[in-house]
């Protein structure tokens, strides 16, 4: 019995669907390590911290038309499978941390960007 992967991925921003080469999404819980003195000489827990959304994103640069990626703020990030294979993932109040650009000798050049989100929700 063959198993089944979500395959093909659209990025949609505020509505507008953009091509992409990559997105990589990450979270960091922020919980904290609680040390304290004890007869143990080890931690004994942990506290409660801060979620921290992030994403990593790579698109082509077009010939003409790019967008302006400075003005991206408290915006919403949806990605769906087309498959439907799984659920839609949504990043809402996203703002632009980071932008690089890389080209390469084979393939197009791509911009990178790194993009923080207040909010997730998977539906």
């Amino acid at each position: 019995m063959a198993d089944s992967y979500v395959g093909l991925i659209v990025l949609e921003i505020n509505g507008t669907d953009y091509e992409v080469t990559s997105v990589e999404p990450s979270l960091k819980t922020g919980r904290k390590v609680v040390k304290t003195m004890n007869r143990l000489g080890r931690a004994t827990g942990t506290a409660k911290g801060i979620e921290e959304h992030e994403l990593k994103i790579a698109v082509p640069i077009p010939k003409a038309g790019e967008p302006d990626w400075r003005a991206l703020m408290d915006a919403k990030i949806t990605i769906y499978p087309q498959d439907g294979g799984s659920k839609r993932q949504t990043w809402t109040g996203c703002a632009l941390l980071e932008m690089g650009s890389k080209y390469q000798l084979e393939g197009e050049a791509t911009r990178d960007l790194t993009v923080a989100a207040l909010n997730y929700y998977t539906e």
